[in-house]
């Protein structure tokens, strides 16, 4: 009798766990289907097999998708180096550091956060333009080494004032400075915090679809977003059976990513805040 209710539990959260799963394995049944019977052959075990669409499909577009893979994967990389660099320094600023308007800033940060982003794209469109880097990866890359998404330093200040503040003053005892106390004793406590920010990042920006349609206009400089939207024509045709086969390798990085890093995701959204 005890048993019951967890078996019952379990099977609920496994129904809706192949719930959750049915667009990834219609993905991947798809990928695997002809162009022309993607959407009339409505089982997920295909009853034409069509392996050749992810060969079709990794030289289908004008540049091999390894190109796009490898475009994505330069500004994911420096993305989520630039968050954790700038993010983490600003977050340890307002967390443990005291000094005047600490509140206000602090405030005025929070702000930002409730600013619709598509309220910047002219402003922000136009100092690039100015600057000369439009066609360039600097405004996709700028903006993370500026700790300019207040979501990241709002999660990581919250982090850091879950850690006791006796560690600064042992550091401090010990002639530890401010940079000295963030990189000894403060930064290698808040990993699950960077794990977090890391893996939210990587999803944000290889998923990014509207900045580099709006920055780059060289196809060799084109992320993966852009590359699936190459299969697409102007009159809405398209090659669903290489596009989806190119889907799936481009999501396969992210689940990757995302199961790597699972164990700290929980850690870090589960004792943020906490006291």
């Amino acid at each position: 009798m005890r048993t019951s209710p967890r078996f019952l539990r379990h099977i609920g959260l496994t129904a809706i766990g192949a719930l959750m799963m049915y667009p990834l394995l219609w993905l991947v049944s798809s990928s695997l289907k002809p162009s022309d019977t993607v959407f009339t052959d409505e089982g997920l075990w295909p009853h034409a097999w069509a392996l050749d669409n992810y060969a079709r499909g990794w030289v289908a577009l004008p540049e091999s998708f390894e190109i796009y893979l490898m475009n994505s994967a330069i500004i994911v990389t420096l993305s989520i180096l630039g968050n954790l660099v700038s993010c983490s320094l600003a977050a340890y600023a307002f967390a443990r550091l005291r000094f005047t308007g600490r509140k206000l800033f602090f405030a005025l940060m929070l702000g930002t956060m409730m600013l619709p982003g598509h309220v910047l794209v002219i402003p922000r469109y136009v100092l690039f333009d100015k600057l000369g880097w439009l066609n360039t990866y600097y405004p996709l890359l700028v903006p993370h080494f500026l700790a300019t998404n207040g979501f990241y330093i709002f999660l990581m200040v919250q982090f850091m004032r879950s850690l006791p503040t006796e560690l600064d003053d042992a550091a401090r005892i010990d002639g530890c400075g401010p940079f000295r106390t963030f990189w000894k004793v403060i930064m290698p406590l808040c990993l699950p915090a960077f794990a977090t920010t890391a893996i939210f990042t990587f999803i944000a920006v290889w998923n990014e679809f509207f900045e580099p349609l709006l920055y780059l206009t060289d196809p060799q400089l084109y992320t993966v977003p852009l590359a699936l939207r190459q299969f697409m024509d102007s009159e809405g045709q398209s090659q669903w059976g290489e596009m989806f086969a190119m889907s799936f390798v481009s999501l396969a990085p992210v689940i990757g990513f995302f199961i790597a890093g699972q164990k700290y995701l929980v850690k870090g959204i589960a004792t943020t805040g906490l006291r």
